[in-house]
């Protein structure tokens, strides 16, 4: 239950992601469909919400992490096409029949099962098939990287792979695609390597009489850097809420606006002498008189434990340092140098705030992590409040 003045929450910014996607619809092939990846609740901003949205915004397809996000997305109410990239187990074939999933397969051995287990029903699963050209994950490994010895005789094994699944009759064929491992990197060497082994697999398919529908490679950061790898469809994740993919993406070519702010207000404040030791474990201590405020956020809210006597939030536009452990649910930050903070004070663990702003790359540059993570880990009891004018 969402109450009227919550202690934390997410703003997601709906705006933002509209402008988002006109900024990446403006660097897209025109001739390519847009797939947005809503996967892990849309990156913590809010699944239901943030696909409406987007396909108010002219996305043609979802992508999506398992089955349990498509049936989530079905049952309310919106029937675009859904991509599972993940592994479903063909004892859900009624399920993806159901809800009318397109399941992404990676071998013949789970096709021919998931086949098998769709005829029981008497229709057809839709599938993609997902190559593995160097991200070593998930993926059909085409001939030129698989070792010799499987590759003996005269017809490429995974070419021959591919043909026995578009044989299967309670399986369409929709798509093949695979997924770029160093797009977001300055050196692209690698990730132009991954595209030209994956073009070679295709033109070896269609030198054997196999075309396929819908070919895809570009994630967020080749879409912005890489054109070439448009193909039929894009498939665009962080960028859509506003972050990218990494620093070594060239920010010039397209404008995003993050649109998540996480809150938090304070919910006590108290006077304390030098020496005055904070939290588990008493691993800080004051070195002066100051003046300890407590907010209503902990690491059960997504924020990192790391952050712990590392971090800053704002009061009252001004940064205020985190003091001590951050506990499961609440926070101590240091705001002795700040005037008149009051009892239940907002306080921004990232957005704007006056002049001042936390941005979640600082925060990722903070723990060493990456800011996919950070927003990712946004749990579910935090409400997300959706800003829509």
């Amino acid at each position: 239950m969402l109450l009227d003045s919550p202690l934390v929450w997410a703003e997601v910014d709906l705006k933002a992601i509209a402008h988002n996607i006109r900024e990446l619809r403006r660097v897209t092939n025109p001739k390519a469909r847009f797939m947005a990846v809503v996967k892990a609740n849309a990156y913590g901003h809010g699944i239901i919400e943030v696909a409406r949205q987007l396909l108010e915004n002219g996305i043609e397809a979802l992508g999506v992490a398992n089955i349990e996000e498509g049936i989530q997305i079905r049952k309310d109410g919106i029937y675009a096409p859904v991509l599972i990239f993940g592994y479903t187990s063909p004892v859900h074939a009624k399920k993806l029949i159901e809800f009318d999933l397109t399941q992404t397969v990676f071998s013949c051995e789970t096709s021919e099962k998931l086949s098998q287990a769709a005829n029981a029903y008497g229709k057809k699963i839709k599938v993609h098939i997902k190559v593995d050209t160097g991200m070593g994950r998930l993926g059909l490994l085409p001939g030129r990287l698989r070792l010799s010895k499987y590759d003996k005789g005269t017809k490429d094994s995974s070419v021959s792979e591919v043909e026995s699944i578009s044989r299967l009759n309670m399986l369409e064929l929709e798509g093949i695609y695979t997924h770029f491992a160093t797009a977001d990197k300055a050196d692209r060497t690698y990730a132009k390597n991954q595209f030209e082994i994956f073009m070679d697999f295709l033109n070896r398919l269609r030198a054997a009489g196999l075309e396929i529908p819908v070919t895809h490679a570009a994630n967020s950061a080749a879409i912005i850097n890489m054109p070439e790898t448009h193909l039929d469809m894009v498939r665009a994740g962080i960028s859509i809420y506003g972050l990218y993919p990494s620093e070594e993406v060239d920010r010039s070519i397209i404008k995003l606006k993050p649109a998540m702010e996480l809150k938090t207000k304070i919910i006590h404040l108290k006077k304390v002498p030098a020496g005055f030791k904070i939290s588990y474990g008493t691993t800080y201590e004051t070195e002066k008189p100051t003046t300890i405020a407590t907010v209503s956020i902990g690491y059960a809210d997504g924020l990192n434990r790391l952050l712990s006597s590392k971090g800053r939030l704002l009061v009252c536009g001004q940064s205020a340092p985190i003091v001590g452990r951050i506990c499961m649910d609440l926070t101590m930050l240091d705001v002795g140098e700040i005037q008149e903070v009051v009892m239940e004070e907002e306080v921004v663990v990232f957005g704007k705030q006056g002049n001042a702003s936390i941005t979640v790359d600082e925060i990722a540059s903070t723990i060493n992590t990456i800011n996919y993570e950070v927003i990712s880990t946004i749990m579910e009891r935090v409400p997300r409040i959706y800003i829509t004018t």
